[in-house]
């Protein structure tokens, strides 16, 4: 099967850490031999790469293609319009879309399915192109463009509707946002939750002594360690994270990733008092954060809403529990006594769970054979399956 994959969620050379969950899918769909995937990733237009503009001058950078894992990526630019953009994104996203759908259906010949990731805008635009290219399609639910974007937007509601009902199938990253889209009003029957895996080898216990991975990030050795990885916004809860951790003696506290809340949670720390053991490591590479998750006691997510969070997984691949809220399909995630424990979306609860925690840690080789349990294969081979029911559907109807 030639599959067009469509999305704005993956990663690029301007942005490595970009949707690497979509990526993780996807590459081993396409190593699997049954699927050869292309993919389409639409950035925002925007005119300068001047680092002033910040996260806006990051899309000017990424190139037009590349090429990752054998696997070609196009980047097309399309139009956005501030303070009205949700209402005429899908259009833009969609023109941007299709002159490069045909172009590279002119040079390598034609596709046998749209695999659309995340519902609005990517999932409405898709669904569009597929119409118009005759071709079965697939979208795949990821979090904010169920439990929130409807909600927000009665436009953007009945737009996601109308593609997930012309859609052969629509795929959920968890249960939780199954039961919310059937809720929304799409039709059950159609809709199949595989939830996301971990990659294994990536993640694993650490082989360096933990004692030098916490030096590296200026910890003693003998006192506890807390992590936390995760864009640098309010949805995060990294400033309930930071309180929890300021109200506990002897813990420290690393937080990893970017983003616009930096300045405010550093005056946070420095307001507590707790810059001695509180710190923003900034972004770190994807490579880089077994390490991170391998010299922490636990790590903790305190998000407002998540899909499916691969930062749990991940820690505890590396054999670190996690303190984690409890939100949508987090507790499908969090739900045996060595992933660790799950906790209300405020400092005080978080507090209580990490101390708790810290009192009672499972043992880190039980935390990596619970996330042994979370391998892609399963998910990979339910991917598969959906795709080949669609194509077989398609080529049915055309015989």
């Amino acid at each position: 099967m030639r599959i067009l994959t469509v999305t704005s969620l993956w990663p690029n050379a301007a942005q490595p850490n970009h949707g690497v969950f979509v990526e993780n899918r996807m590459a081993r769909v396409h190593a699997t031999g049954r699927a050869e995937v292309t993919v389409i990733a639409p950035v925002p237009w925007f005119p300068s790469a001047n680092p002033r503009f910040g996260s806006y001058a990051a899309f000017a950078q990424v190139p037009a293609r590349e090429e990752r894992g054998g696997i070609r990526i196009e980047h097309p630019r399309y139009g956005t319009i501030p303070k009205v953009g949700m209402r005429v994104q899908p259009s833009l996203y969609h023109a941007a879309l299709a002159r490069c759908a045909r172009r590279l259906i002119a040079e390598t010949g034609p596709f046998d399915l749209i695999d659309a990731h995340y519902f609005y805008p990517d999932g409405v635009a898709a669904a569009r192109l597929a119409a118009e290219l005759g071709l079965p399609l697939t979208i795949t639910a990821r979090g904010t463009d169920i439990n929130l974007i409807p909600q927000s937007s009665p436009t953007a509601a009945r737009a996601i509707l109308s593609a997930a009902a012309q859609a052969d199938a629509s795929i959920t990253v968890c249960e939780a946002l199954r039961a919310e889209m059937i809720a929304l009003g799409a039709e059950g029957a159609k809709i199949y939750a595989l939830r996301n895996g971990v990659d294994l080898d990536a993640f694993h216990p650490p082989t360096t002594d933990r004692a030098a991975l916490k030096a590296a990030l200026g910890v003693p050795d003998d006192a506890p360690l807390v992590v936390s990885v995760g864009g640098l916004v309010e949805r995060k809860g990294h400033h309930l994270t930071i309180d929890a951790v300021a109200a506990q003696s002897n813990v420290h506290l690393r937080i990893a990733g970017g983003g616009p809340e930096e300045g405010a949670l550093n005056a946070r720390i420095e307001a507590l008092g707790a810059g001695d053991r509180i710190r923003l490591t900034g972004p770190l590479p994807h490579a880089k954060l077994a390490d991170f998750y391998g010299a922490a006691d636990l790590s903790v997510l305190a998000s407002s809403r998540e899909g499916w969070a691969n930062v749990l997984l991940e820690s505890m691949a590396c054999g670190t529990p996690v303190v984690a809220t409890d939100v949508w399909g987090t507790p499908e995630v969090v739900a045996a006594p060595e992933a660790g424990r799950l906790a209300t979306r405020d400092a005080v609860s978080l507090g209580t769970n990490i101390a708790a925690l810290l009192d009672d840690l499972p043992a880190r080789d039980a935390t990596r054979t619970y996330a042994e349990g979370f391998a892609w294969d399963e998910t990979v081979e339910g991917v598969l399956q959906v795709f080949e029911r669609a194509v077989a559907k398609r080529e049915a109807k055309q015989a």
